[in-house]
């Protein structure tokens, strides 16, 4: 016998008592015994609220040993499954699932994904209807079966003409807080943030590029969970919370782009940050040779940061080892392996070449947001999207640029709340919000659980902090700023520029 404890979807919010009681019967408990009528139940002839799909979710949980548990508007399957013994699988390990038909549910999609391997959990995500919202998570107990699902069901026919997308679920645990008192340690931002959240592991602080003994008035906080990131931030966010007496911004920081093990091993190429900004290519190219001279290819140095090219792998490594914490004109640096951007390969001689369709590709194949979201119209048989350009003049006289974007076929139209100064920039972030309003979340493996949703469309006047990224190495809107800036929808400067032309020409 396997007891099922649903609950109420707003339970949490209102802390309401567990009204339900325990059967005094001899019979098996039905999942309609611990839901509410608001969930999507319906009524049997003796008068008791019965799920439409019950008996199948019954019959699922006699046959695997798995709980079912409904809370926070999610039905969760297993976490942890029967016999597991010892923390949760690592990161790495869940998919997303997007493109699920309202009406199935666990008793037909956890048999598909089991072909992958062995489910730690299923969380599908519910309305109060009783249909659920066409997404779902599934963390599997290794990486492994993870990848594989994804190589097997994305783009799966789960019914006829109905199809599937999996793609990885970026678990993010980091937070970006800012309006940080400048003068604030690590230490004691560490110390603060324990106070007022739980699960903190670590802060990452960015000394300031001028004063070392200063922080840019933002840092980045680790948690140990995306449950206790998500729960912090719920906590922190309305705007009202204060840190020695400051209001502080507080955001998801943009994931780290994950790159695979095999692509990192061949990596030759340090990210030194922490620099002062007196110090010279020369000097780093002297103090990162010191060890073996004539080892280093080439230095880019860019502000506080820098970039160390070595001829070979080993050297990079050794240097890494030798060099991180080391101090350089009076500053202690931070040196780590660089992420790649993209990857590329060499084409051999006689390789076929192939027209190929971008329908044929996967999600996780595109890195950009423009291109992603072309191909979701694609898949979907409507016009390409159409771009508007908009700007208005920055409060330090620099000309910001905001796209909207136009999907005809849809009757609707998406602008992101934040302004930048590049154009690639700027088209690239109204992609990506376009993306999230139409519910596909596969850019670079992101999903509903990984990303915050952003804010509903540009109020104008309204502030909210700038996205932000901590991932070494590479740019993500860097330029991007906060939208407080005066735009009338009546009287914009307006560029349409059509979907299949490049804007470096306009």
């Amino acid at each position: 016998m396997y007891v099922v404890n649903f609950t109420h979807p707003l339970d949490y919010l209102t802390e309401l008592p567990n009204v339900s009681q325990p059967s005094t019967q001899t019979e098996r408990p039905t999942l309609a015994d611990h839901m509410d009528g608001d969930s999507g139940s319906v009524t049997g002839d003796d008068g008791r609220t019965e799920s439409p799909n019950e008996a199948a979710l019954l019959a699922l949980m006699e046959t695997t040993g798995y709980s079912m548990v409904q809370e926070n508007g999610q039905r969760k399957f297993g976490g942890p499954p029967p016999g597991w013994d010892g923390p949760p699988p690592p990161r790495g390990c869940e998919v997303f699932v997007g493109k699920i038909p309202r009406d199935m549910y666990e008793d037909e999609l956890v048999p598909v994904f089991e072909r992958a391997g062995r489910i730690y959990e299923f969380r599908l995500m519910m309305e109060f209807s009783g249909e659920n919202r066409g997404y779902a998570f599934v963390m599997y107990t290794t990486r492994e079966a993870a990848q594989r699902s994804i190589h097997l069901l994305d783009n799966h026919e789960i019914r006829p003409g109905k199809f599937i997308g999996v793609c990885v679920s970026l678990d993010n645990c980091r937070l970006f807080i800012g309006s940080i008192p400048k003068d604030k340690t690590k230490e004691e931002i560490l110390v603060e943030m324990r106070k007022v959240t739980e699960g903190v592991v670590d802060v990452i602080v960015y000394p300031s590029a001028t004063d070392k003994t200063k922080n840019r008035g933002f840092a980045f906080v680790e948690y140990d969970s995306h449950k206790a990131a998500a729960m912090a931030r719920r906590k922190l966010i309305p705007g009202t919370f204060q840190l020695w007496g400051h209001t502080i911004q507080v955001d998801w920081a943009e994931p780290e782009k994950d790159v695979d093990e095999e692509t990192m091993l061949r990596v030759r190429v340090l990210y030194v940050r922490n620099l002062m900004m007196t110090t010279t290519e020369e000097t780093l190219r002297q103090e990162f040779s010191r060890f073996k001279p004539g080892t280093v290819e080439r230095v880019k140095k860019l502000t506080d940061y820098a970039f160390v090219h070595y001829h070979s792998r080993e050297d990079a490594v050794t240097a890494l080892h030798l060099m991180n914490g080391a101090l350089i004109d009076g500053a202690t640096i931070e040196v780590t392996l660089a992420k790649p951007v993209r990857c590329v390969y060499p084409i051999f001689a006689g390789s076929s070449l192939s027209p190929t369709s971008l329908l044929s590709l996967k999600p996780g194949q595109f890195s950009s947001a423009v291109t992603l979201l072309e191909y979701y119209c694609y898949k979907n048989s409507w016009a390409l999207p159409e771009y508007y350009l908009y700007s208005t003049p920055g409060q330090d006289g620099k000309l910001m640029l905001i796209y909207k974007v136009v999907i005809s076929s849809t009757r609707s139209s998406f602008m992101p709340d934040k302004v930048c100064t590049v154009l690639e920039d700027a088209k690239e972030l109204a992609a990506q919000n376009a993306l999230w309003n139409l519910d596909c979340s596969f850019l670079n493996g992101s999903s509903p659980g990984s990303l915050s949703p952003p804010l509903p469309p540009v109020s104008y006047g309204s502030l909210s902090p700038p996205p932000v990224s901590n991932s070494p190495g590479l740019l993500s809107y860097g330029c991007t700023r906060a939208f407080p800036y005066p735009l009338s929808p009546t009287t914009p400067q307006r560029l349409y520029i059509p979907p299949n032309q490049n804007p470096a020409f306009f």
